[in-house]
């Protein structure tokens, strides 16, 4: 190394220690921080893997107010985005979000300070990805680094996976992005090497601090159903008042579960996806304040959860992996002090768990339907995921995962994503909005306002057919709409995303990618079961319960000394299941359903998955789910199910 370069790297430190302490008011860094910041600093991109609570975010935060250019962050976490933008204004930090929860005018001042360059920081989350809008506008920043969080969504081997992730590499490379800091809380080697691959981190540039965590006390109590409401209130009484969170698997579990701690004198609410966000919102404020609260909660909750005092985490239900497990455990004892991890492991969780990776995988008859109507038109293709997922009766994470297998087999390539419509009300009269511009440009933007078509409030633009008909770019025509409504000429909405792709090739066995897809599918299934059964190996484990989770994350340790294995707890063995059985009266009332004639439940896997309680996009668009038989055999195991809604019908 020359002495100029060691010179730049040492006044790069000295920088960066100077904005640590007094930007961010830290005297020292935490495990970790430092050896990832100074590979950014240095033009390298990095795996971060650290412990949920142990400083992620200034991994990228730091670099971000050093670096020439914007940091874009990648989170899925809303609640997060927003804690940290808080902690970043008060840092006086330029720092802004885009999503779905901010209005006109909050996205119109986010837009114009990302234009001007005012902003440093920018929260995004992966669907905004799919944003026509918001991918022109960011082709035309300077981006210095790109912070992916929960980047093992990125892998097809991990516990999260989420095909909108697997675009991020591609469109990292399309923008030109200088470096990428990829950042997980859980991750098995497999998993890190994949995230690796993805964005060409090379070995020596992963961070890994360990999983281990000194302060959490594991303890494991194998159970029969009948006993655990009864178990979770003794062992909530015998230790001091704190706030804890209790983690169920079913809404009702956590409304039910919620109201039974109430009446034995705890203060418990529940929290779940199926409450309004504001209900939401107030719980998780409450949560925030309160000392000694507790919240019943599905997996919705405690993601992007920044309270440090959490005193403990229980699982009344088995967790579906190890990796969620270890995520969900992380949210206690953040401030160092000791806190108690305890789950109640109960057999017949499993069927639940089961049946919702069964009850997800498509039949082969859908993969064949759509991989055909996919594949039969011409050389790019334009679809709504939304539609497919509609007609075929497949989540939206089917479609898009299909999609993915097939830009993986070098079938299709993706071309981004598009809106069908573009609506827009005058704010200004046209004369008036024209004379601001040159003679070329009136005349375009004169003819582009002409197409629209009036409707009783609203004028709408077929953007394709307006490219077509004045040939001109669309992406000109999109960039005028957008750039009237930044002004505040109009305001302009978007509908029907529509994802852009090119057939690369044509395939001469169809029926042998159709089994090829299928194959993958039925492989993630798979996957999902050996998750759970690892999860009853943990609880069945004659060892240390810290050392086998940690070694499942590919970390040697050694016994821990403070997890229940460790005080003395016997060896474990799962009580059998008690397993609900098919009844007459199910039967009959399978007979019913079929007789209501809802084209939603058409099918046996339809109507086996409704009696599951497992929602699809059929069902949930008849409005369903409130129906009194909606789950109706939710303890009993799917292929059974599938067994009795095939001879009913």
């Amino acid at each position: 190394m020359s002495a100029a370069t060691l010179e730049r790297k040492t006044a790069m430190t000295d920088r960066a220690n100077q904005v640590l302490k007094e930007v961010f008011g830290f005297d020292e860094y935490r495990p970790g921080q430092e050896q990832a910041i100074r590979q950014l600093l240095a033009g390298s991109s990095s795996v971060a893997i650290f412990p949920t609570g142990s400083g992620k975010s200034l991994c990228y935060q730091l670099p971000a107010l050093m670096l020439d250019g914007l940091t874009v962050v990648i989170s899925p976490l809303i609640a997060l985005m927003k804690d940290q933008l808080d902690f970043l204004r008060e840092k006086n930090v330029p720092a802004a979000r885009l999503d779905s929860t901010l209005d006109r005018a909050e996205a119109v001042q986010v837009y114009n300070d990302l234009r001007s360059g005012h902003t440093r920081l920018l929260y995004v989350s992966p669907e905004r990805l799919a944003n026509e809008r918001f991918l022109q506008l960011l082709a035309q920043q300077k981006i210095a680094l790109l912070a992916v969080d929960e980047a093992h969504c990125i892998s097809a081997w991990g516990h999260n996976f989420r095909p909108d992730y697997l675009r991020i590499a591609e469109l990292a490379k399309r923008l030109k992005v200088e470096r990428v800091l990829a950042l997980t809380a859980t991750a098995t080697p497999e998993v890190v090497a994949d995230i690796a691959e993805a964005f060409s981190v090379e070995p020596e540039h992963v961070v890994h601090t360990g999983f281990y965590r000194a302060n959490l006390e594991i303890h494991v109590t194998a159970c029969d159903d009948s006993e655990r409401r009864r178990l979770l209130a003794k062992k909530l009484s015998s230790r001091p008042r704190g706030p804890a969170i209790v983690y169920v698997t079913l809404q009702r579990s956590a409304e039910q579960l919620a109201e039974f701690l109430e009446d034995k004198g705890f203060s418990a609410q529940a929290y779940h996806a199926g409450m309004k966000p504001e209900e939401r919102t107030e719980v998780q404020e409450a949560f925030m304040a309160a000392d000694d609260m507790i919240v019943v909660a599905t997996i919705a909750f405690g993601m992007g959860i920044d309270k440090a005092n959490i005193r403990g985490v229980y699982h009344f239900n088995l967790p579906k992996s190890l990796e969620s497990y270890q995520q969900e455990i992380g949210r206690a004892g953040r401030d160092g002090k000791p806190a108690v991890c305890e789950m109640l492991a109960c057999r017949n969780d499993l069927v639940t768990l089961e049946n919702f990776s069964y009850g997800d995988t498509p039949t082969e008859l859908a993969v064949r339907d759509l991989t055909k109507e996919l594949l039969s038109g011409g050389e790019e293709i334009e679809v709504s995921v939304y539609e497919l997922s509609g007609r075929y009766d497949v989540r939206d994470l089917v479609v898009k995962t299909l999609l993915t297998y097939l830009e993986l087999e070098g079938i299709l390539q993706s071309t981004g994503p598009k809106y069908t419509e573009y609506k827009f009300q005058p704010q200004r009269p046209s004369l008036e909005v024209l004379q601001q511009f040159d003679d070329e440009r009136a005349q375009f933007l004169r003819s582009v306002l002409q197409l629209a078509r009036k409707g009783r409030t609203w004028l709408t633009i077929d953007v394709a057919a307006a490219s077509e008909r004045l040939v001109q770019p669309r992406e000109r025509i999109v960039a005028a709409l957008d750039y009237l409504d930044q002004r505040g000429d109009i305001v302009l909405q978007t509908a029907g995303v529509r994802f852009g792709y090119k057939v690369l090739k044509r395939v001469a066995d169809l029926e042998g990618l159709v089994h090829s897809i299928q194959e993958k599918f039925e492989m993630r299934e798979e996957q999902d079961i050996d998750r759970l059964r690892r999860v009853i190996s943990l609880v069945e484990s004659p060892g240390c319960y810290t050392d086998n989770l940690l070694e499942y994350f590919g970390e040697e340790h050694g016994k821990c000394g403070h997890c229940g294995r460790c005080q003395g707890a016997p060896q474990q063995v799962l009580p059998l299941s008690t397993g609900a059985a098919i009844s007459t009266a199910d039967r009959a009332a399978a007979k019913q359903l079929l007789s209501e004639r809802s084209p939603a439940l058409k099918h046996p896997r339809q109507l086996a998955r409704f009696l599951c309680g497992i929602t699809s996009p059929a069902s949930s668009r008849a409005k369903l789910r409130g129906h009194r038989d909606f789950g109706r055999l939710v303890s009993v195991p799917f292929a059974e199910v599938l067994e009795l809604a095939e001879d009913v019908a």
